[in-house]
């Protein structure tokens, strides 16, 4: 999934720090573009979903494991690393099905209904934790849900007949927004070192054992495909993390969230002339409602 980081870190001790010059802005735009590009060379590779997010996974751990080691470790109590570990096979399970939804529907489409994990994450805490919810939830919720109606299609509402991929990507956003709900006490009792490496590890054996489970292929694949998997582990995901990282070291966390949004923008238009994808009408009104949607739902927008 186009998302920053498999491990979130907790907010930096200078987040929201004014950043000098222009910098802290370019690394925003960098990182959107990185990750907003990752479903393009998924749709490349055209591995099954299990086995692409095994080697972003493993290309990740392979750089953060190392890092995390020669770190001074702190303790990690047993129930913070329970929690890690759920959070990192939810997390795991997440870019799967989101990698295979990007080969049954198109991509824009696929990665809008997989990022709008703010909302269940709103509902979420208002049935499990209590948490009272502004107007600006409630509107926003009923934008996007408008706009995920038209991204589906009005045929297919008037016939009941969805495509697989789209129960895939919203089953994404939903696991996804599992994750955050899990692990986001334990981000702040828990160096990012730790956090990051217990996290990874966890989904790279995840993936391992769903792959191999299912009689996936690991290997013998083309140049192309492993061109693919290496883009997708080091510019979408190592470069999209660092980048948006730096930039929430120096820019304020709400308007950055707000700013990852566009990563659904840069992979529609990208589609168009590499994917052959064109955009419908329904896709330009849907895809505008959710973005508008989930911009109004975001608590942290005003942080």
């Amino acid at each position: 999934m186009p998302r920053p980081s498999a491990a979130p870190l907790p907010h930096a001790p200078h987040a929201g720090k004014p950043g000098r010059g222009y910098l802290p802005h370019l690394a925003l735009a960098a990182g959107i573009l990185c990750i907003g590009s990752t479903a393009i060379f998924v749709r490349w590779a055209g591995l099954p979903g299990p086995v692409t997010a095994f080697y972003r996974f493993l290309i990740a751990a392979a750089a953060v494991t190392p890092w995390w080691l020669a770190r001074h470790r702190e303790p990690v109590s047993r129930r913070d690393a329970a929690l890690i570990v759920l959070g990192g096979a939810c997390f795991a399970v997440d870019v799967a099905l989101w990698n295979a939804s990007l080969l049954r529907i198109p991509a824009a489409t696929s990665t809008l209904l997989t990022n709008s994990a703010p909302l269940w994450i709103g509902l979420a805490s208002l049935l499990f934790f209590g948490e009272r919810l502004h107007g600006r939830f409630w509107g926003g919720l009923a934008l996007a849900l408008a706009g995920m109606t038209c991204l589906v299609g009005p045929a297919a509402w008037l016939k009941l007949s969805f495509d697989p991929g789209v129960f895939m990507a919203v089953g994404s956003s939903l696991l996804y927004a599992t994750y955050l709900l899990v692990t986001r006490r334990v981000r702040a009792r828990v160096g990012t070192g730790a956090f990051m490496g217990i996290s990874v590890l966890t989904a790279t054996a995840a993936m391992l054992a769903v792959s191999l489970g299912m009689g996936l292929p690991l290997a013998g694949f083309p140049l192309r495909t492993w061109l693919c998997l290496g883009v997708i582990g080091v510019v979408g995901h190592l470069a999209g993390w660092l980048a948006i990282n730096y930039a929430l070291g120096h820019l304020p966390a709400g308007p950055v969230s707000v700013s990852l949004l566009g990563q659904a923008v840069v992979t529609a238009l990208l589609a168009i002339p590499l994917l052959g994808e064109g955009l419908s009408l329904y896709q330009i009104a849907g895809g505008s409602l959710v973005l508008a949607g989930i911009y109004l739902a975001n608590p942290r927008r005003r942080s």
